[in-house]
């Protein structure tokens, strides 16, 4: 479910049961207001944090995971935030209108990756390169890069070393995307079945255009 939509149902059920147990409390068992506005509140948090509980496992148990791979899950995509920010200042503290594209590029990449697990935990395991691998030898290649680009004065050596480590972030780039692709296979199989079935489906029906209520062809 979308974090904001889920958040919005928990609210919607949270307020009127809090008002409600205000009432009872107040009206029903004659409490103090004081009294009554503190037992509403308690037992509003505990709704809230009943529905998020009821609708985080009906979310697991949709992904076909165990409560335990969901928190392994979610440790390393906190882990996998961390490093797409970190990847983040690293690009964009390179000053040149030249990379400016491909530093877009990798950014989109990488945090279309993480959205969509994020979304989809149970792709995780179609992206594990990416978040053991490659993810963060990008990120050592950029800080690298980073650092070295920054130096006010660079010899022949040091401009030999930003070639080849911008040459190592492309190849990494193209692995990027490789992970991206692998994120998606399930649905690009499923996608290219339905192309096969309904290239069929229109191949079945020109067939049977071409011959008449007897079998004849027109």
């Amino acid at each position: 479910m979308n974090p904001f939509v889920s958040v919005l149902l928990r609210i919607s059920i949270t307020i009127p049961s809090t008002a409600l147990m205000w009432i009872i409390s107040f009206f029903g068992f004659d409490l103090a207001f004081w009294m009554s506005t503190v037992i509403s509140l308690a037992g509003g948090a505990v709704v809230y944090q009943t529905v998020k509980g009821v609708s985080k496992h009906r979310f697991i148990k949709s992904q076909g995971l165990t409560r335990k791979e969901f928190k392994y899950i979610e440790r390393n995509l906190k882990d996998a935030k961390l490093k797409i920010n970190r990847l983040n200042k690293a690009l964009f503290a390179v000053r040149s209108i030249p990379q400016l594209k491909h530093n877009i590029e990798v950014l989109r990449i990488t945090r279309k990756i993480y959205r969509i697990t994020k979304k989809e935990p149970r792709r995780f395991y179609l992206g594990e390169k990416f978040f053991y691998s490659h993810l963060d030898s990008f990120v050592e290649m950029a800080e690298k890069y980073s650092f070295l680009s920054s130096q006010p004065s660079k010899n022949r050596e040091l401009n030999q070393s930003l070639v080849e480590t911008r040459r190592t972030m492309e190849e990494l780039t193209l692995t990027l995307e490789r992970d991206l692709h692998q994120i998606l296979s399930n649905d690009i199989d499923q996608l290219n079945f339905e192309v096969d079935v309904a290239k069929r489906s229109i191949k079945t029906i020109k067939d049977s255009q071409n011959f008449d209520e007897g079998g004849n062809l027109k």
